[in-house]
């Protein structure tokens, strides 16, 4: 197992020369048990997800592993359907799992970018790197057959304590939690509201391409993707979208509030803007369910 390690951390030592508008792929992947406490008021139910950091040699990704896996049985779907139906009708019912938003690092070129997506289409929001000031620990422990190193700091309202990796030499970790000299394998708030606890670690395997669906293949057909699900064939490749929609927290803010007060007027004003090949648009409804109570945000105000 330690020959393992020596190998997986080989793999992800940094190649500072590289862009961050160049595709990684991620050679590493760190499983995480989220768990964070939304509600103050109803402590014994926080909000649970099954979250991965894929871990590039120069960059990372981090985003629901729930959603990477309920996505995949809906292309598995799409396809058969799409293969067997004799009038290119398709019938799906899909519930999202886990969250959409993905949050790419890029420590070379100080760069962050979130993706978010909302409905049928894909929103990018870039930022700086946040600026974390750590302090590093003597102190040590193992997760898995990680051998880690202890750090605190107070970041975004709250007073962390992360566990990295100096294994894996690479300056990311899940969230926007980053800048230490490794991954930063478990994480927590000192109330334990925000914890990103440890799971496992592997190694990052390609995903054989598939042939894409193209919409050709059934005359007539809008091929609508639901949920901002991106096209990528591999999950492990970690590259921003590039048909994704540049704009600012505060706009897309404001086309969440549009789409939660009145979805299917949104919906219908973004199918209208879309290409078609000549055949019907899509009829599509949203249904936006009670929204959480979210009394205790991940991020607080002050310092």
């Amino acid at each position: 197992m330690k020959r393992q390690l020596i190998i997986i951390a080989a793999l992800v030592l940094p190649v500072f020369a590289a862009s961050a508008q160049m595709p990684d792929t991620a050679q590493v992947l760190v499983h995480y048990k989220f768990t964070h406490v939304r509600d103050t008021t109803n402590r014994a139910n926080p909000y649970t997800e099954n979250m991965a950091l894929f871990v590039g040699k120069n960059t990372s990704s981090y985003k629901s592993y729930d959603r990477q896996l309920e996505n995949q049985l809906f292309k598995k779907q799409m396809e058969e359907q799409m293969h067997n139906s004799a009038d290119g009708n398709i019938r799906i019912n899909r519930k999202n799992t886990g969250s959409g938003t993905e949050y790419f690092q890029f420590p070379g070129d100080n760069k962050f970018v979130r993706k978010e997506p909302l409905l049928v289409n894909t929103y990018i929001i870039d930022d700086a790197m946040p600026a974390i000031d750590w302090h590093i620990s003597n102190d040590t422990a193992s997760f898995g057959e990680l051998h880690c190193q202890k750090a605190t700091c107070h970041f975004k309202g709250r007073d962390y304590t992360a566990w990295f990796c100096p294994d894996l030499p690479v300056h990311v970790g899940p969230w926007k939690l980053n800048g230490l000299p490794g991954v930063i394998v478990e994480a927590y708030d000192a109330k334990k509201d925000v914890v990103f606890k440890f799971d496992r670690v592997e190694k990052a395997l390609p995903v054989a391409p598939k042939p894409k669906q193209q919409a050709d293949d059934h005359p007539g057909m809008v091929m609508v993707t639901i949920g901002g699900g991106d096209s990528d064939t591999d999950p492990n490749i970690i590259q921003v979208p590039a048909k994704g929609i540049k704009t600012t927290d505060k706009e897309f803010e404001k086309l969440r509030d549009a789409m939660r007060k009145n979805p299917d007027a949104f919906v219908q004003s973004m199918l209208a803007s879309m290409p078609n090949n000549g055949g019907p648009k899509p009829d599509i409804r949203i249904k936006v369910g009670p929204q959480p109570v979210i009394n205790n945000p991940i991020e607080l105000p002050g310092k």
